[in-house]
Order: C-alpha cells, then structure tokens, then sequence
C-alpha cells in the first residue's frame, strides 16, 4: 500500500494526518464490546465487496485476523452483524445484516458530528504539529537547554 493509499480509508473518508485533524474513537457498549474504526472499515469492505477474505485482503489484513473481528463482532451484539456462506463451487461470500448497516450508518453519523464538533478546537493545536520523517522519526528541534 502506497503512502497516498494510506492517507484514505477503505471508504473515501479522509484518514488522520492527511490534510487537517481528525478525531479517532470507540465505541464502548459494555466490556469485551467495542466497536472502532478498524471493525467499521471491515464492515464496510464486506459490504462493498461481499466477501470477507476481498475486504480484509484491501486493509492489508489477513484472513484469520479479519475472521476474528468479525467472530468478535457478532459475538458482541444480540443480532449478527454479517452473516458469512463457506466457499466451493460457487465460492462463499459475506454481508452485513440489517443490523450491520444501522452499526455502521450510525457510527459513521456519530464521526461527522464528533469531527464537526471538534474542528474549531483542533486548528490551533494543529499549527504545532510537526510532521514525521519516512521512516517515523521526528525531525530534530534545536533548543537551547538553558
């Protein structure tokens, strides 16, 4: 994946770094249930490509790790939020469920309205940031030590 690449997600949405600031969250309904940006951009893939193994194969994840997302995910809630078919002749696939598409419709209203809110608040704290090197080093501030 390309640096370019990583600067959007899966979905269009901007990704934080890239251009202006963003806040990043989760959702904590109750312990060993939460639900962040990563199991949303699964979600989101599954629903775009219809198979598990295409979306977690488009983060750059495996197919084990996405698997046990998902597993976690459905696992989490009183309904499924994907339902999955196993391969053969005609392949197995994956799809979000009703309630899948309400999580994630609901999640990404609750982003907007949490980046609108914090937008203001974040340009004065981004004219101090400092951009990172390539290689994840910070650039060298000269300061005196006195």
């Amino acid at each position: 994946m390309g640096a370019n690449a990583k600067r959007e997600t899966m979905n269009g949405h901007r990704a934080a770094g890239a251009g202006r600031p963003t806040v990043r969250f989760r959702l904590d309904f109750m312990p060993r249930c939460a639900v962040g940006i990563g199991k949303i951009e699964l979600l989101e893939g599954i629903a775009r490509t219809g198979s598990l193994s295409s979306a977690a194969r488009a983060m750059g994840m495996s197919y084990r790790r996405a698997w046990l997302l998902l597993e976690d995910l459905n696992a989490s809630f009183d309904r499924p939020v994907a339902t999955t078919t196993t391969g053969g002749r005609g392949g197995g696939g994956a799809e979000l469920t009703e309630f899948g598409a309400l999580l994630v419709e609901r999640y990404r209203q609750i982003e907007r309205q949490i980046n609108e809110a914090a937008r203001g608040l974040l340009v004065e704290l981004q004219a101090h940031a400092r951009a990172h090197r390539s290689n994840g080093d910070v650039r060298p501030v000269k300061r005196s030590l006195r």
